[in-house]
């Protein structure tokens, strides 16, 4: 494993039975109250978007924000919130997605994507891939094109990559961390 695997992986703390029994949390607040680890993580997402010629970052509402806008700042590329249904004002593009039990909404400023742009993906985890299968699909009726998915961790476990992949169309999905 490398270096910045290692420490990245050091300062995530597992919550057992949260938010219900069974289920064992991948808590990223101590990565992120960790300058270094903080700082090579957001190292690591900008040297992606370079990597696959982004020129626009996403980040999914809403640990998507904390690690994409610094990403996005390292790589000198604007940034992008996709929100939850109702948080954005003006005119939004949005794009409904199942969940588990039930279905969730998600929007982004109509005029903040354009034919051109090269958005790369960011959030913390690939869980099941519903909320960035949702954003893709944002993505592409904005009219830009998909640079990729950076994920702070996988979990494989879940299924995330098969649902995801078809929708990438070939554009690369990346996790720093695959649990």
């Amino acid at each position: 494993m490398t270096e910045i695997k290692q420490l990245l992986l050091s300062c995530i703390r597992d919550v057992p039975d949260h938010p219900e029994p069974g289920v064992m949390f991948k808590d990223i607040t101590p990565l992120l109250a960790d300058p270094s680890a903080f700082a090579a993580l957001t190292g690591a997402l900008a040297d992606l978007c370079v990597k696959h010629g982004a020129t626009k970052v996403v980040g999914l509402e809403a640990r998507g924000f904390i690690l994409g806008a610094p990403a996005a700042v390292r790589a000198g590329l604007g940034f992008i919130p996709v929100r939850k249904a109702g948080k954005l004002p003006g005119a939004t593009l949005s794009q409904a997605y199942d969940l588990e039990y039930g279905s969730a909404e998600i929007e982004v400023h109509a005029e903040d994507l354009t034919a051109g742009d090269r958005v790369m993906v960011i959030d913390d985890v690939l869980a099941t891939g519903g909320t960035a299968e949702a954003s893709i699909q944002l993505i592409r009726r904005a009219g830009a094109e998909v640079a990729g998915v950076s994920v702070l961790m996988e979990l494989g476990f879940l299924g995330g990559r098969g649902r995801l992949e078809p929708a990438l169309e070939g554009a690369p999905l990346e996790a720093l961390l695959q649990l």
